[in-house]
């Protein structure tokens, strides 16, 4: 069995109260940056540093397969994830345009896509099988199968450079895994968390809905966050999910994308609940189950621009907001330092 990282709680008082005393007193009117400043006290109380600096952002793309795709869940192939993967790898995808753009390194990992894939630089080869089970004959996983792919995440990260994890995935189906995790964990009903995923149209997205009940109905003893993940899959998912212990244990940023990032946080934080106090969301995704997700888990997003892409480009996107936070922190000047007067309790104070 993997054995999971141990995650303490960030509850460093003293920090936590020098670092909002920095941003206060910085040449603005106090709360003025609105959410970059609570941007910035997360980045530095995650960092445990007043000036926080983030060095070598990785992406991790996490690829695989899933059996109930078979059963028309998806609007696309399951081809079109290990053509998606070989897109990343020749860097023509949006993750891969926006990761360049933004200095960010980018791994792609075959967790358990139905395809062979060449080696070569920044492709893990991490394959549990060639795509999960059908989750309704039995689980999408063995517990074994589950354990090796969280165990190939922690593995992953531990050879990642840098201070800041950056989640991305790929697996035609995996709307569907997030679903049925959401429901399950969450306790809300499968209607509510289903989606279009890649592009259904509404009489397919009810046979989805009709298909993942039946899922749900089959499995009525998958009840901890592990027994999920191995009823519903995917290897992707469970890899992900390692990477995250690894990530928050190691104390690097967790930068979240979209539904099937998130769900991969969800399992995480169900298991260590301190690891939600490493995670930044990047994004409220379109997907209809994602703003429930993120309630779930009490996150703020930083931006709501109707994604619904995937592959980690909605934590690419969001990147520069983390930089520009540990800017403001590190760069603004103070009242004092820049010799400007400041307004406390109706009284102007003098540098």
């Amino acid at each position: 069995m993997t054995t999971l990282p141990a995650i303490a709680p960030l509850d460093d008082a003293t920090l936590a109260q020098r670092l909002q005393q920095l941003i206060d007193n910085k040449t603005k009117p106090v709360g003025s940056l609105g959410r970059l400043e609570a941007l910035a006290l997360r980045l530095g109380t995650i960092l445990g540093t007043e000036r926080p600096v983030l060095r070598e952002p990785q992406m991790l793309v996490c690829a695989g397969d899933h059996g109930l795709a078979a059963r028309g869940t998806s609007a696309y192939p399951s081809d079109v994830t290990w053509q998606m993967v070989e897109n990343f790898l020749a860097g023509g995808a949006a993750v891969s345009v926006l990761a360049r753009q933004n200095g960010i390194g980018l791994t792609v990992v075959d967790c358990g896509v139905r395809h062979e894939f060449a080696p070569r630089p920044g492709l893990v080869l991490a394959k549990v099988a060639p795509g999960t089970a059908d989750a309704l004959e039995g689980p999408a996983m063995t517990d074994e199968q589950c354990q090796q792919a969280m165990a190939n995440g922690q593995r992953i990260v531990q050879g990642l450079p840098g201070n800041a994890l950056l989640l991305g995935e790929m697996g035609i189906g995996n709307t569907s895994a997030a679903s049925l995790l959401l429901a399950r964990l969450g306790g809300l009903d499968v209607a509510d968390v289903t989606g279009a995923g890649t592009g259904l149209d509404a009489a397919a997205v009810q046979r989805k809905i009709g298909i993942l009940r039946e899922v749900l109905a089959r499995h009525p003893e998958a009840r901890t966050p592990l027994q999920a993940l191995a009823a519903f899959g995917g290897f992707e998912i469970a890899t992900l999910v390692g990477a995250v212990l690894q990530a928050a244990a190691e104390r690097r940023v967790i930068v979240v994308d979209g539904f099937i990032a998130t769900s991969a946080v969800m399992v995480a934080t169900h298991l260590a609940p301190a690891v939600a106090q490493r995670c930044v969301y990047a994004h409220r995704s379109g997907e209809r189950g994602h703003a429930l997700m993120l309630a779930h888990l009490r996150a703020d997003p930083l931006l709501d621009m109707g994604l619904r892409l995937g592959e980690g480009s909605g934590a690419a996107l969001a990147w520069p907001l983390l930089v520009s936070a540990c800017a403001i922190l590190n760069e603004m000047a103070s009242f004092e330092a820049a010799g400007v007067s400041r307004q406390e309790a109706g009284e102007v104070v003098q540098p």
